[in-house]
């Protein structure tokens, strides 16, 4: 099962990244629009959470986005510790423009599963990956 999951995950990463770069954006960028484009503001640290990566990471890919004028960072009045990123005008546009798209080339790539198989396949992906996470998060203590 590792070697048929491996080998899926890894050639539908290389197909979607390639995609994600016609964009001319990053997977870890198009990871934060994404995230920031179905959940709103997001802080820092959620950020990092969702997408599986150091809070050093998101800090570069938030600063290259910002540069960008695609997202922005919110202070919080009350506790100056808490920043938000938040998507910019053009960010929102981006994402709008682009999430679409991808989410049509994700289909057809897939599209070897009829829509009851690809529905299922998500279903348990999202079953593993959950156990595997708090696994992961457990043994880190």
């Amino acid at each position: 099962m590792w070697t048929k999951l491996a080998r899926s995950s890894s050639t539908f990463g290389k197909l979607t990244v390639r995609h994600i770069s016609s964009f001319g954006l990053t997977e870890p960028q198009f990871g934060v629009l994404e995230a920031l484009g179905h959940l709103g503001p997001l802080r820092l640290g959620e950020l990092s959470r969702k997408r599986l990566v150091s809070g050093g990471n998101m800090t570069c890919v938030v600063d290259n986005l910002e540069k960008e004028g695609l997202v922005e960072r919110i202070h919080s009045t009350e506790d100056r510790r808490q920043i938000l990123v938040q998507l910019t005008a053009k960010g929102k546009t981006l994402f709008d423009d682009i999430f679409v798209n991808h989410a049509e080339y994700v289909g057809q790539i897939a599209s070897v599963l009829t829509e009851q198989e690809q529905e299922t396949l998500a279903g348990l992906l999202k079953k593993l990956g959950l156990s595997l996470m708090e696994q992961y998060r457990s043994e880190l203590g």
